[in-house]
């Protein structure tokens, strides 16, 4: 099974966005591998966004206007969507991610509010300089 098969089948709750670590931060400059407690010491780590959760849940207003005889859909929840999108490469506080293992690669699972920047690829694309 291919890697993206197995991420299409994860789903992600509320305001959850899953990382891939960046590999490079394992290495010094000097491409010397750093042992694990020089790197935890380190209060912000980076990765690639691989898959965002469907946002903050806000009440559904056309819910609670709803006559028992509408037609109007149905779910009493609305989603906030998040900044973050496939794609982005995130930086956001150790602390308070994650790590989960699944199908033999590391994930780290993070809150959208403990992502500090994310640099989004081809956005300059598009503008002239």
């Amino acid at each position: 099974m291919t890697d993206t098969k197995a991420r299409r089948r994860i789903v992600l709750v509320g305001d959850r966005v899953l990382i891939s670590p960046d590999k490079d931060a394992e290495k010094s400059a000097h491409g010397l591998y750093l042992p694990p407690g020089v790197r935890e010491k380190e209060k912000i780590q980076s990765g690639m966004v691989v898959k965002v959760g469907p946002g903050y849940a806000i009440p559904n207003p056309q819910f609670m206007d709803q006559e028992s005889w509408s037609t109007a859909p149905n779910d009493p929840v609305k989603y906030l969507p998040l900044q973050a999108e496939e794609g982005d490469y995130a930086l956001f506080l150790r602390d308070s991610a994650i790590e989960v293992e699944y199908e033999g690669q590391k994930y780290l699972i993070v809150s959208h509010s403990h992502i500090l920047m994310l640099i989004r690829p081809n956005v300059l694309d598009g503008i002239a300089s």
